[in-house]
This record gives C-alpha cells, sequence and structure tokens, in this order.
C-alpha cells in the first residue's frame, strides 16, 4: 500500500481530468493508499497561464481546429523545445511547484504533460524526491509527454509502446494498459434496462451523438442529417455543459420528429454517460481519447465527425485502421453511411466485436495493480531513471 499519492490533470479539455478521477476512483476502490487525492494542476498556476491553456484551448478548438493541428505538428518533435518550453511554464507555476513541495507525495500519477514536465525538471534539481508516473490519454504520444525523469508510461496501444521504445524509453518502463475511464464502464449493464430507466425505447437502434463535456462541435448539423435517415431511429444528443447548444436542440426536437422518423432526446451534463452509452448502438462525434475508451468500453461503433486535427485524427486513424470505426467527412451524408451500416447487420456486429477487443475498461485498475507491483518489486522497478 502507499502512503500518499498525488493525482495530477489539467483542465485543458475534460479528458485529462477524467482520466485522473478514474485513477483516484480505482486507489480507492482498490485500498491501494493511505491517502490519495487528485488536483488540476491549472489551479496552481497564474490566472493569465490558466486562461491560456484551458479557455483559450477551448476558444481555438471552436473557432480555429486548423490552428491546434498546426500547433500538434510543429511541437511534435522528440526532445526538442524542451528548455524554452520549460523556461516559460517554470514562470507560472510557481504555487504548483510549492505545492509539490510541501505535500511530498510518495508516488504522483500525471495525466498531463504539464505537470510530468515540471515534476521531472524538479527532481533533476533535487529539489523534490517523489516518484512519477505517467498516462498518457491519447492513443498516440505526442513529443510534449516525453520527459527524462519518471518511473513508468501507461499507454493506449501496443503501437504507442513500439513508439516510445524508439524514442529511447526502456521497455521496462512501459505498460499497455488502455486509457483509464471511470470504473463504472466496466460493470456490465442491460441495455434494454437502461432503456427503459432513460426513457428510450427499447426496440429502436440507438444512436448517441457526443459533443464531450463541453459540448462543442456542429451538433445541430449533424441532427438535420441524421433527419434524413430511412432507418427508424433514437438519437441521444448529449450536449454536455452547453446549455445553449441544449436549448437549440431542444427547439429542433418538435419540427425534426414531425418531418422524420427519428426521435430526438437532447440531454445536458450527466454523470451517468455509462448508461446512456450501454443503451446505445452507435456513437457519432468527436473521438476523444476518453469518449473512444469509454464507447469501445460498451462495444459501440464509432462514426467519426470533425476529428480535432492532431491527436484527435490520429485516434480516428486506430479505430478505422481496426475496423471499430466509420468516418464521415462530410455531413450531408452521414444518414447515408449509418443506414448502410443499419442495412448491414453482419457488418455492424463485426465493427462491434472489434470495438470489444480494442477495449481495456479496467485501465485505471491495471495501472494501480502495476504501480503496486513495482513497489512490491522495488529495485531497479521502482528505481530512478538515469
Amino acid at each position: 500500500m502507499f502512503k500518499k499519492v498525488l493525482v495530477l490533470s489539467a483542465s485543458a479539455g475534460a479528458g485529462h481530468v477524467r482520466a485522473a478521477e478514474a485513477v483516484e476512483h480505482a486507489f480507492r476502490e482498490m485500498g491501494a493508499a493511505e491517502e490519495v487525492i487528485h488536483i488540476d494542476a491549472l489551479q496552481y498556476t497564474n490566472r493569465m497561464f490558466r486562461d491560456l491553456y484551458a479557455k483559450a484551448y477551448l476558444d481555438i478548438m471552436k473557432t480555429a481546429p486548423d490552428v491546434l493541428g498546426w500547433l500538434y505538428d510543429q511541437l511534435d518533435k522528440p526532445w526538442k523545445n524542451e528548455r524554452r518550453r520549460l523556461a516559460f511554464d517554470k514562470l507560472n507555476t510557481r504555487r504548483l511547484i510549492k505545492m509539490l513541495r510541501k505535500y511530498q507525495p510518495e508516488v504522483v500519477v500525471c495525466t498531463h504533460f504539464l505537470p510530468a514536465e515540471i515534476i521531472s525538471w524538479l527532481r533533476a534539481k533535487e529539489r523534490l524526491t517523489c516518484r512519477q508516473v505517467i498516462v498518457v490519454t491519447d492513443f498516440d504520444v505526442h513529443a510534449m509527454w516525453l520527459c527524462h525523469n519518471y518511473e513508468h508510461y501507461f499507454v493506449a496501444l501496443d503501437e504507442t509502446r513500439e513508439h516510445l521504445k524508439e524514442l529511447g524509453i526502456p521497455a521496462a518502463k512501459l505498460t499497455v494498459s488502455g486509457i483509464p475511464i471511470d470504473p463504472c464502464f466496466s460493470q456490465p449493464k442491460d441495455r434494454r434496462m437502461m432503456r427503459l430507466k432513460h426513457g428510450m425505447d427499447p426496440e429502436l437502434p440507438a444512436i448517441l451523438v457526443s459533443a464531450g463535456g463541453y459540448g462543442v462541435g456542429p451538433i445541430n448539423y449533424m441532427l438535420q442529417s441524421l433527419s434524413k435517415m430511412e432507418h427508424p431511429a433514437q438519437i441521444m444528443v448529449m450536449c454536455g455543459k452547453n446549455e445553449k447548444l441544449l436549448e437549440k436542440i431542444t427547439e429542433m426536437k418538435k419540427e425534426i420528429e414531425a418531418t422524420s422518423r427519428i426521435i430526438v432526446n437532447p440531454v445536458g451534463y450527466t454523470r451517468e454517460m455509462d448508461e446512456y452509452m450501454a443503451a446505445s448502438d452507435i456513437v457519432v462525434g468527436k473521438p476523444g481519447g476518453l469518449t473512444t475508451s469509454e464507447a469501445l468500453a460498451m462495444g459501440l461503433v464509432f462514426v467519426v465527425v470533425n476529428p480535432i486535427p492532431g491527436q484527435e485524427e490520429r485516434n480516428s486513424d486506430h479505430l478505422l485502421e481496426e475496423g471499430a470505426a466509420l468516418r464521415c467527412n462530410n455531413l450531408p451524408v452521414l444518414s447515408y453511411k449509418i443506414d448502410r451500416l443499419l442495412g448491414d447487420p453482419a457488418h455492424f456486429e463485426q465493427m462491434r466485436q472489434n470495438a470489444l477487443r480494442l477495449a481495456r475498461p479496467r485501465a485505471a485498475f491495471t495501472i494501480v495493480e502495476e504501480l503496486l507491483a513495482m513497489k512490491e518489486a522495488g529495485g531497479e522497478r521502482w528505481g530512478m531513471c538515469d
């Protein structure tokens, strides 16, 4: 058992936080630590820096996603630009550094590269002695996740493990765990019961349209396209924290249902996403690392729409390569693609099985189990890296 575990995320997008919450939950459920806390590292930075990381990221994602893609590619240069980036981060994370030195955890689990980089620097300067493990929250690994002082990396795929090995990370310090998701996604749920609980038709195909935790994306245009489907279906439109989007979809509901064969169910922010996914057959939306991992755990076929250039496009590539997803590049044909999928039950079932094969619903527990094994083994497995 660990004495003090600190899980650090950063609220630049919802996925890093959800992954950290999953790891924290697993530590508690397994009784693997006397004390475990999760902190958003951005809450320990100055306001300007916090806005740049969180608000600016969200604004660019909404208005200029191609800029994010350009930045992703420009910064994806392994072991380069470290000093410049670290110098900028150090100026803005003094409160975080103070908190780390005061709390003195036994191990820190980072689900975002910002705190991982700061901890690596503190260890290099011998200003912090805690051990550090890094959980990569996308299917690919970007150069910004790389640091010099760590005990272990946890990654989503065998291919990602091979990538890091080629970049110089020792194989013994790499585990393919999957991306940690809430343990509730590993618990079996009856599809019919979930549909009845949430006011859904137990017989109609169910399509979950996901806008992520912040309700970002052309959801109303997706819905207009889906309204042209030939197959009757029910659409769960997950609006996240976007109240304006929820109002807009609620307004569209009556008109669409009057002229189409689909039922529209707008849903605001919810902590029951596992139940809505368990009730669904298909997920339509952006393939963020956490959303994708949750969908795979529930055996959902993913229809990728408007992935953010960079990490989401790479997530999409992996899903397509493994036969667990379709990609719709032109919204006017979204209904056509889903109609064709629903019209071929054998192909649909194969894609569903492909999704389940890729799923790692117990990733958070795998991470905690591996950490406990490393601690028990001691020696080189739990030693410092050079």
